[in-house]
């Protein structure tokens, strides 16, 4: 018997999300030491030293089941964002807030509206409850609002994916751009604004999302504590949403899923600004770094607002399996629609710096 067939078709038809290649692998693979893993938009950095502190302390009771509600970190969220208990939905990274939106709100044919090259679990949440994804076209590679709303009024769409910035592709929308179309769109479509490359904006660019809640009951706004926070191996995001919305998500919330370890955590690193002030002025720098080197190169690349920039290469997946044997992992989005390009995260100026010295080599091979 073939049990797969027990599946529902929408279900088998599902591509599983492909992260990127671990070092260890990478390591059994090819046998080799000192490999640079910049494939996952993690934070070079590592987290803050308050949110060690906090687990070690925490592992005392690890023996209890964690706090089901998340009482301390919703109450840290809420006061540094003014957004009421109730209306906060914590999740097993943003990832998990992405879900819990299809879950709660999507059914079989239901249609959910994101734009091309942004997020791969957009899709796949859609997919996964048996809905319907209508993909719109990109702008530069960037999100077109305009088409994304016709889209959704014209499918009548109930949910509406939007990445600012934008993953793997770095492009940003402003506030200004997306009031607009949040003006536009009827208040019977839900909006998820995932935010989570939100700390690494240039001042210049940042807009207050929060603030626009009481605006808009139909906007959710996702964000996690794996990229600026350092946090990723703990697997801690969020969302605030209208108390009616958050109420719904929380009906489809395992009970458990922010374990003890991860809340102790994100409460101590919400609290050091600090750490994410100097995560963001090493972003910026490493983002300069990267991008000087491959202008030097005579590289295209995307402008990016995050920490991690994709560039268009010639034989990427020929490039890719260079770097790898260089010891250098980056991050080929071909599954984007994107087979030209490659992704890199910013690291450590050591990192970059040997990203950029392998990449410069097998280029000079090449030629």
């Amino acid at each position: 018997m073939n049990y797969s067939e027990l599946a529902p078709a929408y279900i088998r038809a599902i591509a599983p999300y492909q992260p990127g290649k671990p070092i260890a692998e990478l390591e059994r693979e090819l046998g080799i030491t000192g490999i640079v893993k910049l494939a996952s938009n993690e934070n070079p950095l590592g987290c803050s030293p308050r949110a060690v502190a906090a687990m070690h302390e925490a592992i005392k009771t690890i023996a209890l089941y964690p706090d089901g509600n998340g009482f301390e970190l919703k109450d840290a969220l809420s006061r540094r964002y003014g957004v009421e208990q109730a209306g906060i939905v914590l999740g097993n990274g943003s990832n998990d807030m992405l879900e819990l939106a299809a879950r709660a709100f999507l059914t079989v044919g239901d249609k959910a509206v994101y734009s091309a090259h942004a997020f791969a679990v957009y899709p796949l949440a859609t997919q996964a409850v048996g809905g319907v994804g209508v993909s719109v076209p990109a702008i530069d590679f960037g999100h077109d609002l305009n088409a994304m709303l016709n889209a959704a009024i014209e499918h009548q769409a109930k949910l509406v994916f939007i990445a600012n910035p934008n993953n793997p592709t770095g492009t940003f929308l402003s506030g200004d751009a997306l009031l607009v179309f949040l003006r536009a769109l009827p208040a019977n479509i839900l909006v998820l604004l995932d935010e989570a490359y939100n700390e690494y904006l240039p001042v210049e660019c940042r807009y207050d999302s929060v603030s626009w809640l009481k605006d808009f009951p139909n906007l959710i706004i996702s964000r996690t504590f794996s990229k600026a926070y350092g946090l990723a191996g703990l697997r801690v995001g969020y969302a605030f949403a209208d108390v009616q919305v958050a109420d719904m998500m929380n009906r489809v919330r395992q009970p458990f899923n922010v374990n003890s370890l991860a809340q102790a955590a994100a409460v101590a690193a919400i609290h050091d600004t600090e750490f994410v002030r100097q995560t963001f002025a090493l972003n910026l720098n490493g983002m300069k770094q990267i991008t000087d080197g491959l202008t030097r190169m005579g590289l295209e690349y995307i402008p990016s607002f995050g920490n991690f920039v994709s560039f268009k290469i010639r034989d990427a997946m020929h490039i890719y399996r260079r770097l790898l044997e260089s010891g250098v992992i980056v991050r080929p989005i071909a599954n984007y629609a994107m087979p030209d390009y490659l992704r890199v995260s910013i690291g450590l100026e050591s990192e970059n710096l040997k990203f950029l010295s392998a990449l410069t080599q097998i280029l000079g091979e090449m030629q």
